[in-house]
This record gives C-alpha cells, sequence and structure tokens, in this order.
C-alpha cells in the first residue's frame, strides 16, 4: 500500500534547509509519514522539528508528488515554510548533517524525487500534483520495499552512499505534471 508522507522545503534568506539521510547518506527535503491521529500539517511540522531542530511556519502548500513504480511508493505533500525558531540539530539514527545551501549550489546525491520538489519549491509553484514514476530496467517487476532495500544495503557490504549510488545508477524518472503548471 502506498503511504502518505510530507515534504517541507524551509527557505530563509535565499537558501534552503536539507538533511542527510542516515540510511543512505543522500540529501532530503525534510520528510516522514503523517501518523495516526495528525493531520499533514501538523505532519510537516513535526518531522521538521523531530529531523533539524527548527520550529517552523508553514507558508504554502507547493503540490502532491505521487512516486510511483521501482521505488517504495508514497504520496507525499511538499509544503514551504519559514523557521521560526529553535535550533539546527540532527535527529539520531535518522539525518548525519543538516545544513542551509544556496538555491544555485544544491548538493548531491539527493533522494530519488527530490530534485523536482526542489526546484518546484524553489520557484514558487503552487497547486501542482505530479506523478514522478520510477523505473529501473535491470529490475525485477515487482516493486523493491523499503524493507529490501536496507536488507540489500546490509549485505553488500558496501558503504551506504555507494550502494545508494549503484542503486539508482541506471535508474529513469518519468515525470507527469497531472494538475497545475
Amino acid at each position: 500500500m502506498t503511504g502518505i508522507a510530507v515534504n517541507v522545503a524551509v527557505i530563509h534568506e535565499g537558501k534552503i534547509l536539507l538533511t542527510k539521510r542516515e540510511d543512505f547518506e543522500t540529501w532530503i527535503l525534510p520528510s516522514g509519514g503523517v501518523e495516526d491521529g495528525e493531520s499533514v500539517a501538523q505532519a510537516a511540522i513535526r518531522e521538521t522539528k523531530e529531523e533539524t531542530g527548527l520550529d517552523v511556519e508553514l507558508i504554502q502548500l507547493v503540490g502532491i508528488y505521487s512516486r510511483l513504480g521501482y521505488m517504495p511508493g508514497v504520496h507525499a505533500a511538499l509544503f514551504t515554510a519559514k523557521p521560526v525558531g529553535g535550533e539546527i540539530k540532527c535527529q539520531e539514527g535518522e539525518t548525519v548533517a543538516v545544513e542551509w545551501f544556496a538555491f544555485d549550489d544544491i548538493p548531491s546525491p539527493l533522494s530519488i524525487g527530490h530534485k523536482r520538489r526542489i526546484e518546484d519549491a524553489i520557484a514558487g509553484v503552487s497547486g501542482v500534483a505530479v506523478a514522478q514514476e520510477i523505473n529501473r530496467p535491470a529490475a525485477p517487476l515487482e516493486r523493491l520495499l523499503w524493507k529490501d532495500m536496507i536488507r540489500l544495503r546490509d549485505q553488500s557490504g558496501l558503504p551506504r552512499q555507494t550502494f545508494w549510488l549503484q542503486l539508482v545508477e541506471d535508474v529513469t524518472i518519468q515525470e507527469e505534471v497531472e494538475v497545475g503548471e
């Protein structure tokens, strides 16, 4: 079953806040799943605080991004936000770095699908629905589950980021704007 998640583009003084994930050492917007009993907006605020240490005020709903295909599926609501308090810190077991980046100096590697999301947030896009179909020619027909990716990573003996880069080296992303723009 495809999950519901949030992504938050915290923007301040011409920079965007990104976190480096512990699991694959890729850069990503503050993100996470919506928990039972909370709204999508509440999840966005909570996930940002947990992963970055910052309190934020949500500014705008950029859109909904549906990751389909080979990678674990998710429908993610992307918000822009501004910082209103707190101190930058990593979340143990989740993030290994939290840093501000100039819009023209976005780091790599990024997690799958986040390049488009970052670009849309920076550009001030609003009200889009984007389908992001992730395909890998050499992959089996069934979708790779997150727990399988972690198991394969751990069995590989490779550094986390090296494993990720090999996993996605021949991945293609077909994006279709279904609503907006």
